[in-house]
């Protein structure tokens, strides 16, 4: 007996229930008394008639074959069914998070959390594993859940603030799934007035470094953020945030803003194209920007008159001289063509750009020429990096502005005019400047206010 009580102990949980089902079953059509044996005990010796047909009692009767007991299989499936799904499926444990470490594999990892091999073999061979688990790295995290037999059970594995990887088991077959939180964008407003300079004031405004930069490049080709920019000046934007589930998990774009300096109103709508233009429809984009190189101070400014400061004699200065580190790269302010890059005692190295028959900008005392002649240049793109070679007192950039051949200032010449959005796309774009600039006033009248600023939900 001993013996049968081990084997039974032994059997898969499963097998335990239904067999306890059925000795159930058993035990009570054992134990139902039939009609016969009720009649036997209702029937006193003493009452007994000759010539009459009685019950005779078990224990005189003559034996007979017991009848077979049957269990219809409906029966049983019906009993089983009505177990719950927890008692049949080995209870899970809790989960385990497992810290990637610098080397890990997911084999390493099970190999932590006890699975074996031929679990994780079993796994890799599914999609999604072998696109997202097999290049796991330093620092994220596997959450591992084992059953009651410490058998697996399943995994979950965050890909993104978004995106979940599970990976589960059900008897023999895996199933896997990715679970994604629901993405919320909401828009958010900001401003403030410049006290010091522009970076400070981004930041008391509560924007991002990025923020901060994607703010400048907007309004670039009108305003110079290091030598135009003025105490009283202002800003305001209005961008979206990006919720999951209610959780905040990063800024979006820029949607609308309003930069207001030395008095002049600069005005930027983002379009669905993902291109900038004024609240009326012109592009923010213009053939050049203000200046090439990201600077920390002008040292001479366009002088025709300017006393030379090697040579002490009287001569022009027909360009603008921008200090910053050196090795600090230099963008071509304007689409064009290279018609020089080369070396000289005076100017160092250099580089010239002919955007068209009119304009033509010049590039002095580079460190590094990044561009040959004869090669197509892309506004912004890099051309070479700030040093000082050729006749210099200090490391800078000089740059020149040509207009038809006439020398002009860099820094108060009139750019080209922008072009217009499309004239099919126009309507539907002064629809939506209206609407984003509305909601910017709105916000800057409740800020003066101090009011509470409003917030809502924008459709992705």
């Amino acid at each position: 007996m001993l013996r049968i009580f081990k084997l039974v102990h032994l059997l898969p949980t499963v097998h335990k229930v239904i067999l306890a089902i059925l000795l159930s079953i058993s035990l009570i059509i054992i134990l139902l008394p039939s009609e016969e044996a009720q009649a036997s005990r209702q029937t006193p010796s003493s009452q007994l008639e000759t010539n009459t047909l009685y019950s005779v009692p078990l224990a005189f009767r003559t034996p007979e074959p017991p009848k077979e007991i049957t269990v219809k299989p409906k029966a049983v499936t019906q009993a089983i069914e009505s177990v719950p799904p927890e008692v049949l499926q080995p209870k899970l444990q809790k989960g385990k998070l497992f810290k990637v470490r610098s080397g890990d594999t997911l084999a390493r990892l099970f190999k932590r959390s006890g699975l074996t091999s031929r679990e994780v073999y079993e796994i890799t061979q599914l999609s999604l594993a072998k696109k997202n688990l097999l290049k796991i790295l330093p620092g994220e995290n596997i959450e591992i859940f084992k059953d009651s037999e410490n058998r697996f059970a399943k995994l979950s594995y965050i890909i993104d603030p978004v995106t979940t990887l599970v990976i589960s088991k059900q008897g023999d077959n895996y199933q896997q799934r990715l679970d994604k939180k629901q993405v919320e964008t909401r828009t958010k407003f900001a401003t403030t007035e410049i006290k010091t300079n522009f970076w400070n004031a981004g930041v008391d405004a509560g924007l991002t470094p990025n923020q901060i930069m994607q703010l400048a490049g907007i309004f670039t080709w009108d305003v110079d953020f290091a030598l135009d920019i003025r105490e009283g000046d202002s800003f305001a934007l209005i961008f979206e945030q990006k919720y999951a589930d209610g959780d905040f998990l990063e800024n979006g774009n820029i949607l609308a803003a309003e930069f207001i300096n030395q008095g002049d109103r600069y005005t930027a709508v983002r379009y669905s194209n993902g291109q900038y233009y004024s609240e009326t429809g012109r592009s923010m984009k213009k053939a050049f920007i203000r200046s090439p190189v990201d600077f920390t101070r002008v040292s001479s400014n366009f002088n025709p008159r300017r006393l030379h400061p090697v040579t002490g004699r009287v001569r022009p200065h027909n360009g603008v001289d921008y200090v910053a580190p050196v090795g600090t790269p230099i963008k071509a302010t304007g689409r064009g063509k290279v018609i020089a890059s080369s070396y000289s005692k005076y100017n160092g190295n250099y580089v010239f750009i002919k955007h068209n028959d009119t304009y033509t900008t010049k590039y002095l005392h580079l460190k590094k020429r990044k561009v040959r002649k004869g090669q197509s240049i892309k506004q912004g793109q890099i051309i070479g990096t700030l040093g000082a070679t050729g006749r210099v007192t200090g490391a800078h950039l000089h740059y020149e502005f040509i207009v038809n051949g006439v020398h002009r200032n860099p820094r108060t010449v009139k750019l080209p005019k922008a072009d217009s959005i499309n004239r099919k796309q126009k309507a539907d774009f002064l629809k939506i400047s209206k609407v984003l600039m509305a909601q910017l006033e709105h916000n800057k009248q409740l800020h003066i206010a101090g009011s509470p600023l409003s917030s809502e939900p924008v459709s992705n």
